[in-house]
């Protein structure tokens, strides 16, 4: 598996990094098959410069047939570069391998304010692809961070995931969300819920636990039959 960081892609009144990094999965297929698209959280504070709520995008991609990850990257980079928006400040992260310091770092930059320079020396370090294609280029740090985050297959939102491009929104049979490969699980004790409606709001967004997608639930309080309610997790 090839793992894709980006980040700091878009400005407040553009599409977002999730939307690029859809785009992405579409310009590299059928070379590559995208495994699963995740937002992942980011240290959200008034010193990080961010466009919202500082979240990066990982892309999991399998290849379809022997890759070539020189190519890989300079497709992405080229994509990157045609969908530049002025203003913002993008970085590309590309990588077969993630040592376990690139998922420290990842892990540091949800607990504390990084600079790219960590980042750019971190990625010489490690041989990892980094790169920024545009403005200050700060979108390094979120880059290495996705996937770093990625590599642990415990942390983010999954934006999409084996082939799942369809917008589930609103109150639907639990059945109906398992369906979509994703596991319903209390969120008090973990438990799993196969029975009853979700309420998944306005897009169904599992967490990434254990490999896996997870939506966790609560019992809507003010429902008279059984109806859960899905918990919007980091």
């Amino acid at each position: 598996m090839i793992l894709v960081g980006i980040d700091d892609t878009d400005t407040s009144d553009s599409r977002g990094t999730n939307q690029l990094a859809k785009h992405l999965a579409r310009v590299l297929s059928p070379a590559y098959r995208c495994l699963k698209i995740v937002r992942h959280q980011l240290l959200f504070d008034d010193r990080v410069p961010y466009t919202s709520k500082n979240g990066s995008a990982s892309i999991w991609l399998e290849p379809m047939m022997s890759p070539d990850l020189d190519r890989l990257i300079e497709t992405i980079r080229t994509e990157m570069l045609c969908e530049f928006i002025p203003g913002s400040d993008p970085g590309l992260c590309v990588t077969a391998k993630v040592p376990s310091s690139v998922t420290e770092f990842g892990h540091r930059c949800q607990r504390e304010v990084v600079n790219a320079t960590d980042a750019r020396e971190l990625a010489s370090q490690e041989k990892v692809v980094l790169e920024g294609l545009g403005g200050t280029c700060d979108g390094v740090i979120g880059a290495l961070a996705a996937v770093g985050l990625a590599a642990t297959g415990d942390d983010g939102r999954v934006v999409q995931w084996q082939g799942m491009h369809d917008e589930l929104s609103g109150v639907h049979p639990v059945a109906e969300v398992m369906r979509r490969d994703v596991i319903v699980r209390s969120h008090a004790d973990h438990q799993e819920i196969t029975e009853g409606m979700i309420d998944v709001g306005k897009k169904l967004r599992p967490n990434l636990r254990g490999g896996k997608q997870v939506v966790f639930v609560t019992r809507d309080p003010d429902a008279t039959e059984l109806r859960w309610l899905a918990q919007k997790l980091t």
